[in-house]
């Protein structure tokens, strides 16, 4: 919009940044103060033009499942950022499944693309995780060693992406309460007594048979021989079932932690893992 001027010009000046700054109002100051003040997520932003190092550290991951052939092999590559300074991080930048079995080749050709492409765009990439983890396999799930279901193989992909997350402090597991840790320490401890005692009476030797062959009871039949003590007398002990996890075999799974940890005592379903218990 042109302006038109009706008087003589008698004299100007150029405005500089500074005189902007003297001319903000005092509210807009204080509240850009108020906001530089509160606090911010560490969230690392990258940008994907970033070039990729000659090396990068990583970890492989390995998973057996069975619902695939062979096994696979999840390989995670983390960038170094601020190397050599006390703000170094570690971020993931890049992720590789390599496996025989060939008939998931597709898809899992596009899933580490996607990864890689997201892990490199930078920022809170801890999402991915939840969005991995709620994929369920319409022919049912399986559980993986240690009892711990797994509903699809891409939660398990996803299980291992959260894991080497945590691994290098981008998740952190939820601190579980002194009280909890106790009644889950006094749980199994009670569920091991309880097993050693009715091993040692299930177990117990038979009576010893009268001397002498064709020996004959008081009313003058034969005696039979004591039939041996059944197996099913014998509650099973505690076992390791896979990766360090001490339950019972025959444990069910928990609702809550998804680990096969769930036992009967007291005439109430307890989790040997979480805690979590029917009663309450």
């Amino acid at each position: 919009m042109a302006v038109r001027i009706e008087k003589k010009i008698k004299g100007y000046a150029v405005v500089t940044p500074e005189d902007k700054t003297r001319e903000v109002p005092a509210a807009a100051v204080e509240r850009q103060t108020a906001e530089a003040e509160l606090p911010r997520a560490d969230v690392i932003q990258m940008h994907e033009r970033i070039e990729r190092p000659e090396v990068l550290i990583g970890s492989t991951y390995k998973i057996k499942s069975p619902l695939v052939e062979h096994a696979m092999y999840v390989t995670i590559n983390d960038i170094v950022l601020n190397a050599g300074t006390e703000h170094e991080q570690r971020r993931p930048f890049e992720i590789f499944i390599n496996s025989k079995s060939m008939e998931h080749f597709q898809w899992i050709v596009a899933l580490t693309r996607i990864l890689s492409a997201v892990f490199r765009k930078g920022g809170d990439v801890t999402f991915i995780v939840d969005e991995m983890k709620a994929v369920f396999d319409p022919k049912g799930g399986y559980f993986k060693a240690g009892g711990v279901y797994m509903p699809s193989l891409v939660a398990e992909l996803g299980n291992i992406v959260e894991d080497h997350l945590k691994s290098i402090g981008m998740m952190h597991d939820p601190e579980m309460s002194d009280t909890t840790r106790a009644l889950i320490a006094e749980k199994r401890r009670a569920f091991e007594e309880r097993s050693k005692k009715n091993s040692d009476v299930g177990g117990a030797p038979p009576s010893p048979a009268p001397a002498g062959e064709g020996a004959r009871r008081a009313d003058g039949g034969a005696l039979r021989d004591e039939p041996p003590p059944s197996e099913d007398h014998h509650p099973e002990d505690i076992a390791i079932t896979g990766e360090g996890a001490s339950f019972p075999p025959s444990a069910t799974m928990c609702h809550k932690c998804s680990t096969k940890a769930v036992v009967l005592m007291d005439g109430c379903a307890t989790c040997l893992n979480c805690g979590y218990s029917k009663c309450g």
